[in-house]
């Protein structure tokens, strides 16, 4: 609405020529169009994050059932001795403390481009045994071959399936880059790599892709793939072509003051030295 209106002021259309797209939606109409191109069906579904929980937790408490002393070695010595405190951490921690770690590795994995079998491969060239990736492993397996029963794919999935749609068919690149000649991307901060490659891919080398964002204010690091350090990367490689905003519809100064204080005092004397790198 915001963008059509200021379309609007300009004494142009509002709602022709452009679209507003998350990264998802943007990933979303991509596959959509080619799902032939991923070896999907043109029926396949978009299970959103509850349903991709369930499925996880579920395939995490078979691999538990299958494996049930497998990680007894990562409980505290503290334990040893007592039954039923180690009874209860494997009854009442370990199934959430499993599907939360299969979830970082199943994340990760998808955006590395890693396949199940990608990953397996990769584990078998490493000569030490890493007991919770073979864990993670089974259990990515697992939920991937759940979501193929489903004719299914998750929120990860869309994002990793786009970038290979594009990659796969140059003729289909093509014709996006004719659609969408101009790239607005917002929050640039909060895009993981998969998304950023994405962007690049349709952008194209000569293309024009405008991102905006300030990498002090990513706010999804922690608990999704995205990372601020990909914006400061692209900045540095495109020197001379940043521009500072220099207004802010947001904050008043005294807030832009404080956080800019923040920053600096952060940068050179927090007692820390090891986090001193994590703004600029």
């Amino acid at each position: 609405q915001r963008v059509g209106q200021f379309i609007g002021d300009k004494g142009l259309f509002p709602q022709v020529g452009y679209r507003v797209r998350t990264l998802h939606g943007l990933a979303h109409d991509i596959v959509r169009e080619r799902p032939d191109l991923v070896g999907l069906s043109n029926a396949f579904q978009i299970i959103d994050e509850r349903a991709a929980d369930a499925i996880r937790k579920d395939v995490s408490m078979a691999w538990l059932k299958g494996h049930p002393n497998d990680i007894d070695e990562y409980l505290s010595p503290d334990l040893e001795g007592r039954e039923s405190k180690t009874d209860w951490v494997r009854r009442d921690k370990f199934p959430d403390l499993v599907s939360r770690i299969a979830s970082s590795f199943i994340r990760y994995s998808k955006d590395m481009e890693l396949t199940p079998e990608r990953v397996r491969s990769r584990l078998e060239e490493i000569p030490i045994p890493l007991p919770l990736a073979e864990m993670g492993l089974e259990i990515y397996t697992g939920y991937q071959r759940a979501l193929a029963y489903r004719d299914a794919v998750d929120f990860d999935d869309l994002i990793r399936l786009a970038l290979a749609a594009i990659r796969i068919d140059p003729q289909f690149l093509e014709r996006l880059r004719l659609r969408w000649p101009y790239i607005l991307e917002d929050e640039a901060q909060d895009s993981s790599l998969l998304q950023e490659n994405i962007l690049r891919e349709l952008a194209g080398p000569e293309g024009n892709w405008v991102r905006v964002g300030d990498p002090n204010q990513a706010i999804f690091e922690t608990f999704t793939t995205a990372d601020p350090r990909h914006l400061r990367e692209f900045i540095s490689e495109e020197a001379g072509l940043p521009r500072q905003l220099p207004n802010s519809g947001r904050s008043t100064q005294s807030i832009i003051n404080l956080a800019n204080y923040l920053i600096d005092w952060t940068t050179h004397e927090h007692p820390r030295e090891d986090v001193r790198d994590a703004l600029g």
